[in-house]
């Protein structure tokens, strides 16, 4: 994607509605390495900089099994998947925000996912991982927002019915 002030503007919005960030290791990894106060990112605009703030402070848990330990704000799950994600979802608070390919799809198989929002840029490519790809169900989604942006990117949330 390209970088958009409006999409990044809306990053922090959606940041701030979690309590903390589910990643697995390669977005882990990916964001810690992008976004970490101090890592080195160039010349990053100013409009960039709310979102660095918001994603660098966030809680993360991190799902892995072949990191031993993380940091940047985060935690590691071990174990069972399903119980760990239950038990944090049964904390109270705003919830959690999740990405990536093998995780959400991981999550959609087991029913965990509560809200989706994907956002669809102007640009094809013909090539690179599919979303949800190899799903084992349908997940028959109703849409709860939209939003277009000046660039053309489209968000769309929905919920599972």
């Amino acid at each position: 994607m390209q970088p958009d002030q409006e999409i990044f503007r809306r990053a922090v919005e959606t940041l701030e509605r979690a309590d903390a960030l589910l990643f697995g290791r390669v977005i882990y990894e990916m964001m810690e390495a992008a976004w970490r106060q101090g890592a080195p990112t160039g010349a990053m605009p100013d409009w960039m900089q709310p979102f660095a703030r918001t994603i660098d402070a966030a809680k993360k848990y991190v799902v892995s099994s072949t990191l031993d330990r993380v940091d940047w704000n985060a935690e590691l799950v071990c174990g069972d998947l399903e119980k760990a994600v239950q038990r944090i979802k049964q904390e109270p608070g705003k919830g959690l925000l999740t990405g990536g390919l093998k995780l959400p799809l991981a999550l959609a198989e087991m029913g965990l996912i509560d809200e989706y929002e994907f956002v669809v840029q102007p640009r094809l490519v013909g090539h690179g991982p599919t979303l949800f790809a190899g799903l084992s169900k349908f997940v028959d989604l109703r849409l709860v927002g939209r939003q277009e942006y000046d660039s053309g990117a489209v968000a769309m949330r929905y919920e599972p019915r």
